[in-house]
């Protein structure tokens, strides 16, 4: 699927499937796609991936039609075009709380290469760009996909006016974040946490704005809340998914051979990172 197929459906309100990747594994691209996912969520804020090595990531992905879109270390835009020029098909803004961080990172995903005075004149208002340059912007960032972590109150609170940033794609919830600032953490079922989740999905929403939600501990969980309004289903990582499945054959193979005893549930505790 191209970047702007997935950006219309965001906005439309139809599901998009994605996972988060970490490997460089240079057998991963091909496999990956055989899953059936419609982008690769790649991080740079919580992995050691250099430069060079996450354009290895991206050109690979890219190559097999697949968007890698990238989260970045912070909400810079320098690190945002970094990304880009490296073939990132998108960025996820991390841990954003105003409306100001996200038109910062719409400048550069969406409006590149503009810079200095002549972008800040085209966020305020796109109408002093020439229908030359508007074309070209266009043709050159239209399939860029621009998502931004929600992942505290604050940004809960400003979420209306995040949403109303034209060039905003996607809101994805980041869940252990969230779980903190709400003061219950890691505790993804909790009633608040769960009322926080599906009032970030209907805000978003309301502006025709993607949402979703990222999780590695349960599908029937990722199940709900998209009938609950998330229409981005970000499933677990690879990093994820490998330290459940070995953590639980693990256990059974030592409790089936050696009887030890089983350990209940413990394979769901791992993070993607």
């Amino acid at each position: 699927m191209s970047g702007r197929e997935i950006i219309q459906k965001l906005h439309a309100g139809q599901r998009v499937y994605s996972s988060a990747i970490i490997s460089t594994s240079p057998i991963w691209p091909a496999m990956i796609k055989q899953s059936g996912i419609d982008f690769v969520f790649v991080d740079t804020e919580h992995t050691p991936i250099d430069r060079q090595t996450l354009s290895w990531i991206c050109q690979a992905y890219n190559a097999l039609g697949i968007p890698p879109v990238v989260r970045i270390p912070c909400n810079d835009p320098f690190e945002a075009c970094k990304a880009l020029d490296a073939g990132a098909g998108g960025i996820i803004g991390p841990y954003v709380e105003s409306p100001e961080q996200v038109r910062a990172l719409v400048g550069a995903v969406k409006y590149r290469p503009l810079k200095g005075r002549r972008l800040q004149e085209a966020l305020r208002d796109p109408n002093t760009l020439e229908p030359e340059l508007r074309e070209y912007l266009e043709r050159r960032n239209g399939d860029k996909i621009l998502i931004t972590n929600i992942e505290s109150i604050p940004a809960i609170e400003n979420l209306h006016e995040i949403c109303s940033v034209p060039g905003l794609d996607s809101v994805l919830i980041g869940p252990h974040d969230l779980s903190c600032s709400l003061g219950i953490p890691e505790q993804y079922l909790h009633p608040r946490f769960d009322e926080a989740a599906k009032t970030i999905f209907r805000i978003a929403r309301e502006h025709g704005v993607g949402a979703g939600i990222h999780y590695w501990l349960g599908v029937d969980e990722e199940i709900a809340w998209s009938k609950a309004g998330a229409n981005l289903v970000m499933h677990s990582s690879d990093f994820a998914m490998v330290s459940q499945t070995l953590k639980a054959d693990v256990a059974r193979l030592r409790h089936s051979l050696d009887g030890e005893p089983a350990s209940a549930g413990g394979a769901q505790t791992a993070k993607p990172y």
